[in-house]
């Protein structure tokens, strides 16, 4: 059970990291007027799936070396 909590905590880390990450973009050069709420789904899509991919790579390092 301890391991879900580790996932969890790992993922979420990631996801933070990710949203700061995206941060750095300048997402007004991609944005038709008027479309402000498709890009924001856009931004947490954006963050949700670099998170997912960041916390298995970094799983899968701790896992292998563990």
């Amino acid at each position: 059970m301890s391991t879900f909590y580790i996932r969890v905590i790992i993922y979420l880390l990631c996801f933070f990291l990710s949203m700061y990450g995206l941060m750095a973009l300048d997402f007004s050069k991609f944005i038709l007027k008027g479309k402000v709420r498709q890009t924001y789904v856009l931004y947490f899509v954006l963050a949700c799936s670099l998170a997912y991919l960041f916390g298995n790579f970094l799983m899968s390092i701790i896992y292998f070396f563990y």
